[in-house]
């Protein structure tokens, strides 16, 4: 299982492509806006593995831990980018 991560942009216009790999080849894609993750799609045998699945459960956690921003307590964010000011 593979986890790919696209530009909102690039979702929107590759939908049909995206939802074929998630469906066929369970790949899993995080959906970046503005370099910042907002979602997670994934195929709906997937999601009921998540759900009932302690091993994957442990997955999804360290995907999202590993896409979550750290920040440092002070630290300017740009609004507009994400980036770091």
């Amino acid at each position: 299982m593979q986890t790919r991560t696209v530009a909102s942009t690039e979702a929107q216009n590759n939908f049909g492509r995206i939802l074929n790999d998630v469906i066929q080849n369970h790949t899993r894609y995080v959906i970046k806006r503005r370099n910042a993750p907002q979602a997670i799609i994934l195929s709906l045998s997937d999601f009921e593995n998540l759900l009932n699945d302690r091993d994957e459960q442990t997955e999804m956690t360290r995907i999202v831990r590993e896409l979550t921003p750290v920040y440092n307590l002070g630290e300017t964010i740009d609004p507009q980018n994400g980036n770091h000011a």
